[in-house]
């Protein structure tokens, strides 16, 4: 009876489909978790149909994942050189080598691939991975951008196209300028204007700037560096500092760091600090998470400020809607309390300005509202101009409206 049973299990084995077959295969990897009975059922599949493009892609995804390099590289070659340019057969040779650190090989593998299929969201991917591997960021970052032409809402493309869009020029100058006008506060508006120069690094992109500011019809200076640099493909930092001489203007010294993380299903999140010196030093601690979907770009963050037993509170949410590549793009913030990451916002953390009044900025209530735009032209010349209108308490129970138009521009060689 044993016998017979046994016989029957075999012919039913050997009397099913290659696709019947092929079901069992992933069955025994996926839910199994039982890779050899899967290599085993696969190459039965194959017995019967040894031109079967996507059983045999799948059995080289088997030696992939079983560390049988050279075995995966076999079935793969196999493919391509039967069907040039199947998609599936270029993009699982294509992560062999980009995981076994071997990027020039796989760009290799890749690039005919999407010869034959301009539009595949899986190969440009990954091309755009392998060039930010080899350090390549131009390249990365044109591929990028000819993946979202094809693409717009892939959000992956987009989290990753703002990771990289720094270092896709070795070299940028900026200038940006800032009126702010108040209906209350004060009778003089504030000049609010910077030039930078930034340059992408073998660690990351630098930028130094200079700042200057006409506020109570005082001016002030401040020099500051911002880098960005790279830890990994999943955290990098910001690592800022800053000095001035006029320290009613400006803070004294100012210095920031937040680490980034990019995670998976297009999520980021960051955690930091900022610290201000006046005539007394401030620490703000900060933190974010952001999500990429479709065109758009979410994002959630607050600042705390510790002082005297009390806790300063200041929460934002930023959107912005993506109309092409990095660069260009919509956005609205609407937040509540101080920003110390915002320039004009530097004095209300000074308790001894005479000006700005006794109250401590941790009791100060505001809410405020901006919409920006932001344009680039053949990718090197970007625009931006932003509109916000703010409502500040300065002192007790007293508020006014501060309005404020910024506009920059930025070249990238």
């Amino acid at each position: 009876m044993i016998f017979l049973v046994f016989s029957s299990s075999l012919n039913a084995q050997d009397t099913l489909s290659s696709d019947e077959l092929f079901i069992n295969a992933r069955t025994a990897a996926f839910d199994e978790d039982d890779y050899p009975k899967a290599i085993r059922i696969t190459k039965q599949a194959l017995e019967i149909s040894p031109d079967y493009a996507d059983i045999r892609i799948f059995l080289g995804r088997l030696y992939t994942w079983t560390d049988e390099v050279e075995m995966a590289r076999k079935e793969f070659d196999r493919v391509i050189k039967k069907s040039p340019g199947y998609e599936d057969a270029h993009l699982a040779y294509g992560y062999l080598e980009y995981w076994n650190d071997n990027p020039k090989k796989a760009l290799e593998v890749v690039q005919p691939g999407i010869d034959k299929n301009p539009d595949s969201k899986g190969l440009m991917m990954l091309k755009a991975k392998i060039l930010n591997n080899l350090e390549r960021f131009t390249e990365a970052n044109t591929t990028l951008d000819e993946l979202l032409a094809f693409h717009p809402n892939y959000s992956e493309a987009r989290a990753f196209s703002q990771t990289i869009k720094n270092l896709s020029s070795k070299n940028q100058i900026g200038v940006d300028y800032d009126f702010v006008y108040f209906d209350e506060r004060f009778s003089d508006p504030w000049h609010l204007g910077s030039i930078s120069y930034g340059r992408a690094t073998a660690l990351g992109s630098v930028t130094g700037r200079f700042n200057y500011a006409n506020r109570f019809t005082t001016n002030g200076v401040q020099f500051e560096v911002d880098a960005y640099p790279r830890i990994s493909d999943t955290f990098y930092a910001y690592v800022s500092g800053g000095i001035s001489e006029n320290g009613g203007i400006f803070p004294r010294y100012r210095a920031g760091f937040s680490l980034y993380a990019n995670l998976p299903k297009s999520f980021e999140a960051d955690a930091g600090f900022r610290f201000l010196s006046f005539s007394k030093s401030t620490w703000i601690y900060t933190a974010s998470v952001g999500k990429y979907y479709s065109n758009y770009w979410f994002n959630l963050r607050t600042y705390l400020t510790p002082s005297n037993n009390s806790l300063s509170k200041s929460i934002s949410l930023t959107v912005r809607y993506y109309l092409a590549g990095a660069d260009d793009f919509l956005s609205l913030r609407i937040g509540t309390g101080l920003s110390p990451d915002r320039p004009e916002n530097y004095i209300l953390y000074n308790d001894d300005n005479d000006i700005i009044g006794t109250i401590k900025q941790e009791d100060l209530k505001s809410s405020n509202i901006n919409l920006g735009y932001r344009k680039s032209i053949n990718k090197t010349n970007i625009f931006s101009i932003d509109l916000s209108a703010e409502n500040q308490e300065y002192k007790l129970d007293q508020k006014g409206y501060q309005f404020t138009i910024g506009a920059g521009y930025t070249k990238r060689f």
